[in-house]
């Protein structure tokens, strides 16, 4: 049965709903994992003597290597997509080659790192419509740094020595936006201050939008349930105001029961049966 069953799935599809039930657990638990892996060894790097470094990018690797075992296992031949062969290519290439004698973690092992994170947030639903919603607030950023930047250096470059080139108030515009503020560029005109004013308030602003977007990002949500590819779409589950509204209809139909029956006693003539109205449900 299970054979059968993976027979008929195309490549890449879970081999069956259990393995779809369980990758739509296991990817959302793995996303920080491998965000960490791919980003710790560019503050740690492994080098000879640094014990730190060599555990780093053993344990980050091995991170890789579990994610492709899960997905390998779980999927239909896996390795044969061209998501497979990439995540594949990683783990070989980006594997402790350094603990070899003489050997060293070049910058392909980075770059391929970085691709790996950059091919499992295109790949995630949840990051496709955090890149949407920053895609928007990153051109507001730059449209604002270019044109507060520029209006800088025409009001301070014939008096600041510090706004000599387009250059230098790019670099201090970058720097405000990102509030680290080193203080090595500082305008002195009214129109160069007012433009600080702008992009300060802008970087602001983006770190906000930034930190509440990656926070939504990383927090489970509905959509972590929702499963890969091939997988049966989760049942809507009733909502409380559904709930409500059933319950309030059953009760306006009770009182049409209790009126119709009062009334009948009173006249003496019965008034037949009170059908329920459309969209109520029958009395328990």
């Amino acid at each position: 049965m299970h054979a059968t069953a993976s027979t008929e799935r195309r490549p890449g599809q879970p081999r069956s709903d259990g393995d779809a039930a369980f990758l739509a657990r296991f990817e959302p638990r793995m996303r920080l994992p491998i965000i960490v892996s791919a980003l710790l060894p560019l503050i740690i790097v492994p080098e000879s003597g640094n014990w730190v470094g060599k555990v780093v990018g053993v344990a980050t690797w091995l991170v890789f290597v579990l994610d492709y075992t899960v997905h390998a296992r779980r999927l239909v031949r896996y390795g044969r997509t061209g998501l497979g062969r990439f995540d594949l290519l990683v783990v070989v290439v980006t594997a402790p080659w350094f603990l070899l004698p003489g050997a060293q973690a070049g910058a392909f092992v980075v770059l391929l790192r970085l691709a790996r994170l950059a091919r499992l947030l295109r790949a995630s639903r949840e990051s496709r419509r955090l890149l949407d919603r920053l895609g928007w607030v990153v051109a507001v950023a730059a449209g604002v740094l270019v044109i507060a930047s520029l209006v800088a250096y025409q009001a301070e470059h014939l008096t600041n020595p510090g706004f000599a080139t387009i250059g230098d108030a790019l670099w201090w515009g970058i720097v405000t936006l990102t509030t680290v503020g080193y203080g090595d560029i500082v305008p002195k005109t009214p129109t160069g201050r007012w433009a600080a004013v702008v992009i300060m308030v802008t970087g602001i602003s983006v770190l906000g939008v930034l930190a509440g977007s990656l926070a939504s990002f990383f927090r489970p949500g509905p959509a972590d349930n929702a499963g890969p590819a091939g997988s049966k779409p989760a049942e809507p589950a009733v909502t409380t105001g559904d709930a409500a509204l059933q319950a309030l209809a059953s009760e306006v139909l009770a009182l049409r029961l209790q009126v119709a029956a009062l009334a009948e006693r009173i006249t003496g003539n019965p008034s037949g049966p009170v059908e329920p109205a459309e969209g109520e449900d029958a009395p328990p």
